[in-house]
């Protein structure tokens, strides 16, 4: 999660969004699980429900894309976002023709899922949340160590994202760098969502995500996926997404600027960005702390707030607003 040049982009739209992006209908996921189902190959993935009770309207193609070329992929296996619809799945790409399947109950949807000889090293910051250890710890002592740098706390950043979020509510969330889960847990549980994607690079965090699942009855039965993925590279279709959460991650993101270029190609028209992260260094940091702050940037992506606005619009994002105490910065912005 080496720090990358951030570059100006002068489009109002990223290129690779279609027009078509405000025509397509929000998916939404059935409270059914495990129909039987017969996969049309066409142009365009037409899944059949038989229930034995009446199709849902709202469940419209398959949400997850190949990280390749970003063409829905066909699913083999029960329907339904929850762990074991997934779990029980198996994805292919039609065009590249390549498979993707669950593994210790996440779906791994990399660019290098299923290699043999290939292995890809990311840089220091990323590699340390892959540790099995890093990842036991995250939210059994690490994470309560932020409120000293002016993180509130989970439960009143739940709350904040919460009310940027709303107008995203009924809609797909998906949480990137999730890392163990901690808010994607609470989305899932809150009902608001028609469903929530926890998505990280680490396999551990994972790992450690389905094990506090496993412990909580109604976020188990809710419509909740674990998928590995890389930030960069989001394996879901131009406009697809109502929002996106990124949780204390910006700063761990080996490029900022791909990584939001890449939130802002998968939000809908209306598609809402929410993101937590520490700051390089605020008006009010001390002057002595100022060339520690300085020196530990060299590690992470640790930004300054006018940095991250910067970033957001001149990746076409809008109605930009940020709440800041000490060094902790929650962020917001809209795809228009």
């Amino acid at each position: 999660m080496a720090s990358s040049s951030m570059h100006q982009l002068s489009f109002a739209r990223h290129p690779l969004l279609p027009r078509t992006c405000r025509l397509q209908p929000r998916p939404r996921f059935s409270s059914v699980r495990f129909p039987s189902f017969s996969v049309r190959a066409s142009s365009a993935v037409a899944v059949e429900l038989d229930t034995g009770t009446q199709k849902d309207p709202t469940l419209d193609g398959e949400i997850f894309s190949c990280p390749i070329c970003y063409e829905p992929l066909i699913r083999r296996g029960p329907s339904g976002l929850n762990l074991e619809a997934v779990y029980r799945s198996g994805f292919k790409c039609k065009k590249c023709n390549k498979s993707y399947s669950s593994k210790n109950n996440f779906l791994d949807l990399t660019l290098t899922a299923g290699l043999r000889d290939y292995v890809e090293v990311k840089p220091a910051r990323t590699e340390l949340f892959r540790s099995p250890v890093v990842s036991f710890l995250y939210e059994r002592g690490w994470r309560q160590n932020f409120n000293q740098s002016g993180f509130p706390g989970q439960d009143e950043e739940f709350k904040m994202a919460q009310e940027y979020f709303k107008p995203a509510e009924g809609g797909l969330l998906v949480d990137v760098s999730c890392g163990s889960g901690l808010f994607s847990r609470k989305f899932a549980k809150s009902g608001t969502y028609s469903g929530v994607i926890a998505l990280d690079y680490s396999e551990n965090m994972l790992r450690q995500c389905y094990d506090f699942i496993k412990q909580d009855d109604a976020v188990l039965k809710a419509n909740l996926a674990l998928v590995r993925a890389d930030v960069s590279r989001l394996p879901f279709s131009s406009c697809s997404v109502d929002a996106v959460h990124a949780g204390a991650a910006l700063h761990c993101w080996p490029s900022p600027s791909n990584a939001i270029a890449e939130i802002t190609r998968v939000l809908r028209s209306g598609g809402v960005f929410v993101g937590t992260t520490f700051l390089r260094y605020t008006p009010s940091t001390p002057w002595i702390i100022l060339p520690f702050r300085q020196r530990t940037a060299q590690n992470y992506s640790y930004l300054t707030a006018e940095e991250i606005e910067d970033l957001c619009t001149s990746c076409g994002l809008t109605n930009y607003t940020r709440k800041i105490q000490q060094s902790f910065i929650m962020f917001s912005a809209q795809k228009p």
